[in-house]
């Protein structure tokens, strides 16, 4: 129930123009972002890198609709870029279709994307390419397709909530992509998405199981398949960690990705014992679809807010 009410909040625009300028919601989204500038996500991935865990920067923002504002938004990663390179700062970039105006037209998207693409390429930069809601999964998937046949530097991002991954995953193998597999955080009707979170877990791991036997042992992927485990589950890392090892799969060579604030912990055990952590450190103004999103993936961080509230 909880989550369906977060997840509804997270699409109603009276709350995102209410809420977000609230003291104590302010005071509780720092949890999960260390500021509202790139400046302050490159301080925050600088830190990071001496744990030996490496970052993923995002712009929040999403459902662009002007074709000047995403062109603004592809300057801004180019000049993200551009200052990860100069700092010599081991970090990716992921980056929303629908900030990049794939609702103005697929054209305007690819052109923006194609320029943060081509400007990470110079640098030997990587590109993820985040998933949204399932209407757009198509489109994404085309998009990707299209890119990695020029850019080997980009990865897309597979929901395992939805009934269709299976298929997707099974048809990108052939093109030797790099897979960021996450649970899935847009409310979805269900008749395209597992209502049931332990369905979505049985999911995620079968998912995981076919990208893992797609990485030869040795770090040498199979047709050049990068797979990233993006979860906080405890339980499914570490079953994730057993099917690896059973393979032969060196702990460098086994990807981890988690949330900026979350399982900060666990991220640095997992760094510790040899396995590569990347953490998403977002940042921006537009956060408030995004952290009602985070909200709704664990609820139980709705006791956090709770607190920041009554220390008003």
């Amino acid at each position: 129930m909880f989550r369906k009410l977060l997840l509804w909040g997270s699409e109603n625009a009276f709350l995102s123009q209410r809420l977000a300028h609230l003291g104590f919601v302010q005071r509780a989204v720092r949890r999960f972002m260390p500021g509202e500038t790139s400046e302050a996500a490159i301080e925050e991935a600088v830190r990071l890198s001496a744990l030996r865990i490496t970052s993923v920067l995002a712009l929040l923002g999403e459902n662009v609709r002007e074709a000047t504002e995403a062109a603004d938004v592809a300057r801004h990663y180019e000049v993200l870029l551009e200052e990860i390179a100069r700092r010599g700062l081991e970090a990716e970039i992921s980056v929303k279709l629908t900030q990049l105006g794939i609702d103005i037209g697929p054209d305007v998207a690819a052109a923006n994307l194609e320029r943060i693409l081509a400007k990470a390429e110079e640098r030997g930069q990587f590109v993820w390419i985040d998933v949204e809601g399932s209407g757009y999964v198509d489109r994404t998937l085309d998009l990707y397709r299209n890119v990695r046949s020029r850019h080997a530097n980009t990865g897309i991002c597979l929901q395992a909530y939805l009934y269709r991954t299976g298929g997707d995953l099974a048809a990108l193998l052939p093109i030797s992509p790099s897979i960021r597999l996450v649970k899935g955080a847009y409310a979805e009707p269900v008749e395209v998405a597992f209502p049931r979170m332990r369905d979505v877990d049985r999911n995620y791991f079968e998912l995981a199981k076919t990208l893992l036997d797609a990485v030869r042992p040795g770090g040498v992927p199979a047709g050049g398949v990068r797979a990233a485990f993006a979860t906080h589950d405890a339980r499914l890392i570490r079953r994730i960690e057993a099917e690896a090892a059973e393979r032969g799969i060196a702990r460098g060579d086994l990807e981890f990705q988690m949330m900026y604030g979350v399982g900060t912990v666990h991220q640095k055990e997992l760094a510790a014992k040899g396995y590569r952590v990347e953490v998403l450190i977002s940042y921006g103004t537009a956060w408030f679809p995004w952290y009602m999103r985070r909200l709704a993936e664990r609820p139980a961080n709705l006791w956090f807010v709770m607190r920041k509230m009554v220390s008003r």
